[in-house]
C-alpha cells in the first residue's frame, strides 16, 4: 500500500481468493492471461492517499454503496466477488 499509495495499515484481514474464468483478461496485442487475485481488507488505515509514480491519475476514497463512476470492470468483479457491492 505504501508502495503505491502512500497508505500504510496495522494489519491485514484475509477476504477470499479468486480466479477462474471470471479473472480472464485479454491485452489489446491479444495476450491473454488468468489472474489469480488475493483480497485483503486492510485495517486502521493511515496516511494520505498520493500517486507515487506515473501508472496513476487520482486517488480518493469512495462509497461502495453507490455506484462508482468509470470503475474498470475487473475491479467491479472482484469487489462483487468479495462481497463488496452488493446495493447495485
Amino acid at each position: 500500500m505504501f508502495e503505491e499509495a502512500g497508505l500504510r495499515a496495522r494489519s491485514f484481514k484475509f477476504i477470499t481468493l479468486l480466479s477462474g474464468k471470471d479473472m480472464y483478461y485479454k491485452y489489446p496485442h491479444g495476450d491473454e492471461i488468468y489472474n489469480v487475485t488475493v483480497v485483503y481488507e486492510a485495517i486502521d488505515v493511515e496516511g494520505t492517499p498520493q500517486i507515487n509514480d506515473d501508472e496513476g491519475f487520482e486517488l480518493k476514497y469512495f462509497s461502495i454503496d453507490e455506484p462508482i463512476t468509470d470503475l474498470n470492470p475487473s475491479i467491479e468483479i472482484i469487489l462483487r466477488k468479495s462481497g463488496y457491492i452488493k446495493n447495485w
